[in-house]
C-alpha cells in the first residue's frame, strides 16, 4: 500500500531558468476562454449560452442559471468543466427556452455574452480547447526572457501532459477515498462523486507513470510494446521503433499512458512493465478498479502536451503568460515548467493518510 509520500513529478524544463514569482494572487490573475468546436446555426430547439463566470466551478453556475430559467440541470449541455477561482467564458445548452429570456438572464456572477439557437444539445467534449491568460506577478529580473524560453522549448518538443490537481478534489484526496471505497469502504451517495473519485485514481496512476517515464528520459523516445496518440483524443495504435524514430522528435506522435480500466489497450513488452511498475508505485492494484464497473471503462492518454499561440509580455513588475490548450489539459501544468512559486499544480499519487480496508475487511 501507498505510504501517503507524494511522488515527484519531474519538469520537462528543469534545466531552465525559473521564472518565479507569484500566481493567482486574484480571480483575474487567471483567465480562460473555451474555444468552441463549431458555431451556433441559429436555428433548432437548443439554445446556446455564451456566458462569463466568476468565483463559481461550472456544475453551480449551470445549477443557478437552469433554477432561474425553470430547467432541469439534466437537459444543460456542457462542453467543458472551468475553475472556479478564475475568470471564465464558455457554452452551454439549454432545450426549449424562450432566447429572449435567456438574454435577459439575472443570475449572480453571470453575464451573459451572447444567446444564439443550435440543433443538437452540447456533450462533454465539444470544444476545440481552452485560450488561458495568467497573470505571474512579482516576477525576477529577466523573467519574461526565461519565460519566453520555456515557452519555445514547450511548443517545440511539449511537456509533460499531467493531471493538474485540480483533478484531485478541493483536499487532493479523491484519488484515495476512491482507493477506499473500492476495497470495501464507504459507496459514495453522490453518483457525480463516485466519478470524480474514479478518475481522479485513474488519473493519479497516469500521473505516476509519466513522471517515471520523464525522470528515466523516455518522455520523447520509444520504449518496447508502446502504444502511440497523435495528439490528444486520438486513436492508440502499436508503433514500432523506426515510425516512432520519425513521429516522437517532431511531436507528430507520443506515447500513450493508462487510465486504467477493464477496456483499456495494453501494452506489451517494456512498455507493459512500465505501467505495472506505476500500479505498484501508487499503491494500486489492477482489480480495484472492477469495483468501479462502467465508471472504470479504461482508456489511455497521451504523454505530451504541445501548447499553441504561446505569447510572453510584461505588466510592469508582472509576467502575462497566454496560450492555448487542447481539452482536458491543465494550465497549471505549464506554470509548473516556468517554475512559478505555488504552481506546482500536480499530484502525482494517491495521499493515504490510513491503509484502505482489504476487500471484506474492518476499517
Amino acid at each position: 500500500m501507498h505510504d501517503g509520500q507524494e511522488i515527484r513529478a519531474p519538469r520537462r524544463c528543469e534545466d531552465l531558468a525559473a521564472v518565479g514569482g507569484v500566481f493567482r494572487a486574484t480571480d483575474e490573475d487567471f483567465r480562460v476562454d473555451e474555444v468552441p468546436l463549431y458555431e451556433a446555426s441559429g436555428d433548432g430547439e437548443h439554445v446556446y449560452l455564451h456566458f462569463e463566470k466568476r468565483g463559481s466551478t461550472t456544475p453551480f453556475a449551470v445549477s443557478r442559471i437552469a433554477c432561474s430559467l425553470g430547467v432541469s440541470e439534466r437537459d444543460v449541455g456542457v462542453a467543458g468543466l472551468k475553475d472556479r477561482h478564475a475568470v471564465t467564458t464558455q457554452w452551454i445548452s439549454l432545450p426549449r427556452v424562450d432566447p429572449a429570456r435567456v438574454e435577459a438572464l439575472d443570475v449572480e456572477g453571470v453575464r451573459v455574452l451572447s444567446v444564439a439557437r443550435h440543433r443538437n444539445k452540447l456533450r462533454t467534449g465539444h470544444l476545440a480547447g481552452n485560450r488561458f491568460t495568467l497573470v505571474v506577478r512579482d516576477a525576477c529580473a529577466g523573467a519574461v526572457e526565461r519565460a519566453e524560453a520555456i515557452a519555445a522549448r514547450a511548443v517545440a518538443s511539449g511537456v509533460p501532459n499531467y493531471f493538474g490537481e485540480q483533478r484531485f478534489g478541493r483536499d487532493g484526496d479523491n484519488a484515495a477515498r476512491a482507493l477506499a471505497w473500492l476495497r470495501g469502504g464507504p459507496v459514495p451517495r453522490d453518483p457525480q462523486q463516485r466519478r470524480f473519485r474514479v478518475s481522479a485514481l485513474q488519473s493519479s496512476v497516469f500521473n505516476v507513470w509519466l513522471a517515471a517515464r520523464v525522470r528515466d528520459g523516455l518522455l520523447d523516445r520509444w520504449v518496447p510494446g508502446d502504444l502511440a496518440m497523435k495528439g490528444v483524443g486520438g486513436r492508440p495504435w502499436a508503433i514500432d521503433e523506426a515510425t516512432a524514430a520519425d513521429l516522437y522528435p517532431r511531436g507528430a506522435a507520443s506515447a500513450s499512458g493508462p487510465m486504467f480500466g477493464r477496456s483499456m489497450d495494453r501494452p506489451g513488452a517494456e512498455a507493459g512493465e512500465r505501467e505495472d511498475s506505476a500500479l505498484e508505485a501508487a499503491g494500486v492494484r489492477r482489480d480495484d478498479f472492477d469495483g468501479a464497473g462502467p465508471l472504470a471503462e479504461g482508456t489511455r492518454r497521451v504523454s505530451r502536451l504541445f501548447p499553441t499561440e504561446f505569447e510572453v509580455s510584461a505588466r510592469g513588475d508582472d509576467v502575462v503568460l497566454a496560450f492555448t490548450l487542447p481539452p482536458g489539459c491543465y494550465a497549471t501544468v505549464i506554470l509548473a515548467e516556468l517554475g512559478v512559486d505555488g504552481a506546482a499544480g500536480v499530484a502525482p499519487a494517491p495521499r493515504m493518510e490510513h491503509p484502505a480496508p482489504a476487500p471484506g475487511g474492518v476499517d
